[in-house]
């Protein structure tokens, strides 16, 4: 079963996603910030991060280059979700390693086919 790391601090759309995964069968662990992040990949094996952008503590960008140092795009997709829309934070976002770069609002069914579509070229059922 696949396991993906739900990062974001607004905790409707951290909850809407976990169930929106957990209904097709994949295994969700969550975290509010990136430190929080950081520190539940130091711990668990992921096989995707779904990342906020705009976070408290340790954003989403500086936590995207911090997975990097320690896990190649290959190893470990990250998946943005913001509502930051602009050309130039989209192309931040790749820059900094996301592998996709959802706009928030997003919808459900989209993400949804966007995660499972990173996991299965990852090689993850």
């Amino acid at each position: 079963m696949a396991r993906v790391l739900v990062v974001d601090d607004d905790p409707d759309v951290r909850q809407l996603v976990e169930m929106k995964l957990r209904l097709d069968g994949i295994e969700t662990l969550t975290a509010t910030n990136g430190q929080e992040a950081l520190d539940v990949l130091a711990t668990n094996d992921v096989d995707l991060v779904v990342l906020d952008l705009m976070m408290p503590v340790l954003d989403g960008i500086e936590t995207c280059r911090r997975i990097r140092e320690l896990e190649d795009m290959s190893e470990l997709p990250v998946i943005m979700l913001t509502a930051k829309a602009q050309a130039s934070d989209i192309q931040t976002g790749f820059s900094t390693g996301a592998t996709d770069y959802v706009v928030k609002p997003f919808s459900p069914r989209e993400l949804l086919s966007r995660v499972r579509g990173t996991l299965a070229r990852a090689g993850v059922r």
